[in-house]
């Protein structure tokens, strides 16, 4: 199956039963297959006028207890970033799935992109924490989409799955095992009197339980700065509480949400690092690196973001130089300047959009650095 159709079955075994979205190409078929498959399992499909109201439909579709997504590409990925905001401040579990396209504005609408990935770092107003993943194959379609929900229920805000253009229409073999070796994760529930509720308060795991709405308990949602009630609280003592609590139970637990492949870094002089599709064109030229004996290896990253700032900053300690593809002029790679801090050498290898990256270009990349520091 195509990696559209993979991340629907994976959201479907993670338990998704509430789908809100507006089609968009590369994205239709995810919206599409959901639309057949949801009945069949006694879920809801709905079409919603855009985008903006796609996104605001999932989080009220996980406030009433239903595990929700939505998928989008380019402009309606933009759209959605206001209420991307808002899942978050109400800390509100559901997935986004973004098959990136090339831009800006329309741009190259059924081509390849991998210029969003900053975008879902940053894309929403104030300074929060996200969880995103990138698959590069259909097969990783399905299981990070079963990956991004678990995430989402135990860490209470919206996860995106960054796919891209090429990896969501690329038909491959998809494995789906049966349902009772699939692991999934439930919201953690409230013990408290339900008089007692207090929708955001944590317990010892820094995640507050959950509650749904029509469960009996006093709830209270608002995207304003809020106190563990719920209730708006208009002060600079309030603000640091929950942005705090926003941040920490990202970064406080990124060890077990980071998740990366290594090859052949045991004696690497040099790494190339990659996401998505080009992580499959990086694998290729790393391969025939090898061949060529070149001690090259590669980091294919699974989780964007939270990015891998402890691994890079040791790795740049130990290679001459990091090298990045990305189907962008250059983002991702950022976070590895940052972290090398001039320790090692870092290249960016760019392409605007509108096709892959070949994997001689960035075997001419790794050839070139290596005449350099001879």
């Amino acid at each position: 199956m195509n990696g559209d159709d993979a991340c629907c079955e994976g959201a479907l075994a993670a338990g998704c039963r509430f789908f809100a979205g507006y089609p968009i190409t590369p994205a239709t078929e995810v919206a599409e297959r959901m639309s057949h498959r949801l009945p069949e399992v006694d879920g809801i499909f709905i079409q919603m006028e855009d985008e903006i109201a796609s996104m605001a439909a999932i989080l009220g579709g996980s406030w009433g207890g239903a595990k929700s997504m939505t998928s989008t590409s380019g402009p309606g990925f933009s759209l959605m970033m206001e209420n991307i905001g808002l899942g978050i401040c109400t800390e509100t579990p559901c997935v986004v799935c973004n098959v990136q396209r090339a831009g800006p504005s329309t741009g190259l609408p059924t081509l390849v992109g991998q210029a969003d990935m900053m975008q879902a770092r940053w894309g929403s107003h104030g300074h929060y924490e996200i969880i995103a993943l990138s698959p590069s194959s259909p097969q990783e379609m399905f299981d990070f989409t079963i990956e991004a929900f678990n995430l989402s229920e135990q860490y209470r805000l919206p996860v995106m799955i960054m796919a891209d253009e090429v990896v969501g229409h690329m038909n491959e073999r998809v494995v789906i095992p049966p349902a009772d070796q699939i692991v999934t994760v439930e919201r953690t529930a409230p013990t408290s009197d339900p008089a007692q509720y207090l929708p955001y308060q944590p317990d010892a795991s820094g995640i507050a339980p959950m509650a749904n709405f029509g469960d009996g308990y006093h709830m209270h949602v608002t995207g304003l700065t809020h106190d563990a009630k719920g209730y708006p609280t208009m002060t600079a003592e309030a603000q640091a509480w929950m942005v705090d609590r926003l941040i920490g139970k990202i970064r406080d637990n990124a060890d077990k949400i980071i998740s990366y492949d290594t090859m052949f870094l045991d004696d690497a002089e040099i790494v190339v690092a990659a996401y998505g599709i080009s992580a499959r064109s990086a694998k290729g030229a790393v391969l025939a690196g090898r061949q060529a004996g070149l001690k090259v290896g590669l980091v294919k990253l699974n989780t964007v973001w939270p990015f891998p700032e402890e691994f890079f900053s040791h790795l740049s300690t130990k290679v001459k130089a990091l090298l990045m593809p990305e189907i962008n002029m250059g983002q991702m790679v950022l976070e590895l300047e940052r972290l090398a801090q001039g320790r090692c050498q870092v290249v960016r290898i760019t392409h605007p959009g509108g096709a892959i990256i070949n994997p001689s270009t960035i075997l001419a990349a790794i050839q070139d650095v290596f005449e350099e520091t001879k």
